[in-house]
């Protein structure tokens, strides 16, 4: 397969699976030069979504212990 065969299937795919962006790049924090506003934001939303995790696994041992 050479290379513009390769690209062509790679954005095909991207098209049919509605992909806007790389999941790699979403899933960790930037090592760019980012204000101070949004990187208290990034903890922020970190400690909401550990959060969430947390009683989510609370319910579901209650669930499991009943």
């Amino acid at each position: 397969m050479s290379q513009n065969e390769y690209d062509a299937a790679v954005a095909e795919f991207m098209r049919k699976k509605g992909i806007t962006r790389c999941p790699t790049a979403c899933a960790v924090a930037t090592h760019a030069a980012v204000s101070e506003a949004d990187r208290a934001a990034l903890r922020d939303y970190s400690a909401a979504k550990e959060a969430a995790r947390i009683e989510k696994s609370k319910a579901f041992q209650l669930f499991i212990a009943a």
